[in-house]
């Protein structure tokens, strides 16, 4: 018994059901040339995951079922190729004028120009970045099919990415006589994540005895990355295939009959070191959110500073450095040093660098607000009406050329304020939202010794990285006058934000007090300004944004 397994990677637009039922299509053509009868795309594959509230709109679904129609007749002709799409399918139904959701997240088996088998997903998630709760109906029946020609019929039992999560859902689809589990996936990348993934579903075929085929989804969904990295595993919990990560791939296994259960054999993509994936995972996020929403180029304010040089190459590496434009716009605070170290880092990633003094808007601001401010010392005011002339001479760049302004903020500033609302907020696309300070400093040194798209050797002049931080909006200014080290910092926020740890739980593990309250109280009374934050780059198990819900006004403090 022989049977080939294709697994398409790919790169999904959301709502461009036309553009990815053609993506599935030809990797099915190309497939079946190679001998391949089974195609496996990855969850919700015709429209693109996650497609959020466009669930709610009939005309979606509409579409979404002509797309699985229209992939049906394509391959009519292919015969004994079987082709599993994920969709949604299903409606509303209405009681009392109430829509009650009707709907499920599907995955349908094509073969020979007909569906011969659709699976609803039974486990939805409804955490993290998850909604699907509010969108479907869970699922209640096990779906096996028979795949392969006369002489090669394999019985696949198919699940839906949280299904193979679960023990039940798995644990009966063996018990109905699947010997084979195939999974598609749309499970999204935080660092460290494809290595539990693994060990999960390893954790699963132990359980159930059975092979598996983990096919998985590769692209950038707003603020959302998927890395790919699909993989075929032996009922003995081994390896035997994996696909590279970030990346569109067509992962081939074969099926051959084993002493007692079928064995799949395929190529294995090694393991990477995490700072690796990371580094693709923002590339990949910017690439996708930039092309995908058609913008022709970015542009960032270069400061000089260890931020903006990290989001330069980022940039160059995602786009090239023909669409990234970069400008340097010194105050009378900035030091000299940030000029040469801008100008020397621009040079050496060969983008369009310019200069734009903001010390004729800021003497304007502060003689039309003379009389009001008469007799009042200078404070953050005069610091954030720095930043936000910055930031109106970006967009109005960004509003002329068409170019998208990526901000240059992190984690850590994200969750203090330490930012400035329609200042150095301002823009499209907050690429290292999700990185903590003290990691942008780490991936910086890995840039520098790393080249993976060819851009250039050590980018980043060694004196921005070395050079204490600071915002450069009043004399001799450093981040730390206004907060604790980075590194007890981070690890506050980390423990706080991301693993919910209370103030006291901190306070035992050996953070000064005073510390662990002046982190946590900026956390909270900043929750404001992230709310009017740019969407940005999800690469921890907890980012602000869809993972974190917490109200404005709000008197706990626990």
């Amino acid at each position: 018994m022989t049977l080939k397994i294709c697994v398409a990677q790919l790169n999904f637009v959301v709502g461009d059901m036309s553009g990815n039922a053609q993506k599935i299509i030809e990797a099915a053509q190309a497939a079946y040339t190679d001998g391949v009868r089974l195609l496996l795309t990855p969850e919700l594959s015709i429209c693109g995951y996650a497609a959020e509230d466009l669930f709610l709109r009939p005309a979606f679904m509409a579409a979404c079922d002509d797309a699985v129609k229209s992939v049906a007749r394509a391959l009519a002709g292919l015969k004994d190729l079987s082709v599993v799409v994920g969709h949604p399918a299903g409606d509303d139904r209405r009681t009392r004028s109430v829509a009650v959701p009707h709907r499920y997240n599907a995955a349908s088996v094509l073969c020979e120009g007909a569906v011969v088998a659709t699976y609803f997903k039974r486990e939805l998630p409804n955490y993290q970045v998850f909604d699907e709760r509010r969108y479907f109906t869970a699922g209640q029946e096990v779906c096996i099919f028979e795949a392969g020609n006369a002489g090669s019929r394999v019985k696949v039992g198919l699940l839906i990415c949280e299904d193979a999560w679960f023990e039940a859902p798995a644990r009966e689809t063996a018990q109905a006589g699947a010997q084979l589990l195939a999974v598609v996936n749309a499970s999204p990348f935080h660092v460290g994540k494809g290595p539990e993934r693994e060990q999960m579903m390893r954790q699963r075929v132990l359980d159930c005895g059975l092979p598996m085929v983990y096919a998985h989804l590769v692209g950038g969904q707003d603020e959302v990355i998927f890395e790919g990295r699909s993989f075929a595993l032996n009922a003995d919990g081994a390896v035997t295939g994996r696909a590279p990560s970030f990346m569109e791939d067509r992962l081939l296994v074969q099926v051959v009959q084993g002493p007692s259960a079928l064995n799949l054999v395929a190529k294995v993509v090694p393991e990477r070191e995490p700072d690796a994936d990371l580094w693709d995972a923002l590339v990949l996020g910017v690439r996708d959110y930039i092309g995908k929403n058609g913008f022709p180029s970015v542009i960032l304010g270069l400061s000089g500073g260890i931020d903006s040089a990290l989001v330069l190459a980022l940039a160059v590496d995602a786009l090239g450095k023909e669409r990234v434009r970069t400008v340097m716009m010194p105050s009378p605070y900035t030091a000299d040093i940030s000029w040469i170290d801008a100008r020397d880092m621009a040079a050496r990633m060969g983008v369009r660098y310019d200069e734009i003094s903001i010390v004729p808007e800021f003497e304007a601001f502060k003689t039309s607000l003379a009389a009001e401010f008469q007799g009042l010392a200078q404070d953050t005011t005069e610091e954030n009406i720095q930043a936000r002339i910055r930031g109106t001479l970006l967009m109005a760049l960004s509003n002329k050329f068409g170019s998208i302004v990526l901000t240059t903020g992190n984690k850590s500033e994200m969750a203090t304020g330490y930012c400035t609302l329609y200042g150095d907020m301002a823009g499209g696309f907050a690429v290292i939202k999700d990185l903590a300070k003290t990691t942008v400093f780490r991936l910086a040194h890995w840039r520098n010794a790393h080249d993976p798209y060819g851009t250039g050797v050590a980018p980043i002049p060694e004196r921005i990285i070395t050079r204490p931080p600071s915002a450069e909006l009043r004399p001799d200014q450093k981040d730390q006058d206004s907060l604790p080290a980075y590194e007890v910092l981070d690890a506050i926020v980390e423990r706080y934000m991301e693993n919910d740890e209370g103030i006291e739980a901190l306070v035992a593990a050996g953070f000064e007090r005073a510390d662990v309250e002046k982190v946590t109280r900026l956390i909270k009374i900043n929750e404001y300004k992230r709310r009017q934050a740019p969407v940005g780059i999800r690469v921890t198990h907890r980012s602000f944004g869809k993972d974190w819900r917490y109200p404005i006004t709000n008197r706990f403090r626990a």
